[in-house]
């Protein structure tokens, strides 16, 4: 292979074979010894600058082969938003099953975490309605002292407020 009317020529019998519309589709049948397919920027600098190196891989891979192998792609290391394995997202219902389960074993630590927070507001309403019925909730005064132990964290140290969002 010489010049670059050879590479050309070789990348059209390839695009023809593989039934593709463009050059850096053929990246995905070209493997990298480090793993994966060529990446396009690789295929674009190999067609300028090893011409004759590019040729034989296409080829070899592409042209020569009965039936072209679309490659893996490599790994990659994970991105964006990792989720931490230690921490269980559960749907409400989920929860309400689990705090259903705990009020049945009768186990108040797990009640407390379970349970949603509430308001100074909604927790005052709740009790003054179950005293009036005359029911005891045991942790519906546990999450009023909560929300107050809260409330009063907040104003005695203002930062919280911005450090809990």
């Amino acid at each position: 292979m010489k010049g670059a009317k050879d590479i050309e020529d070789v990348i059209a019998r390839a695009i023809k074979k593989v039934s593709a519309k463009k050059e850096n589709e053929l990246c995905k049948y070209l493997p990298m010894k480090s793993g994966g397919y060529m990446h396009h920027f690789t295929l674009k600098k190999m067609k300028n600058k090893q011409p004759s190196e590019l040729a034989i891989i296409i080829e070899r891979h592409v042209v020569q082969a009965d039936r072209p192998v679309v490659i893996a792609p490599k790994q990659r290391a994970a991105r964006g938003s990792r989720k931490r394995r230690e921490h269980m997202n559960f749907t409400r219902i989920q929860l309400e099953r689990m705090l259903n389960i705990a009020r049945l074993a009768g186990d108040k630590e797990i009640i407390t975490i379970l349970s949603p927070r509430k308001s100074v507001s909604t927790c005052k309403r709740e009790l003054i309605q179950s005293i009036r019925h005359n029911k005891i909730e045991p942790e519906l005064w546990n999450s009023y002292v909560e929300s107050i132990q809260a409330q009063q964290a907040i104003h005695a140290d203002p930062s919280l407020v911005l450090n809990h969002n």
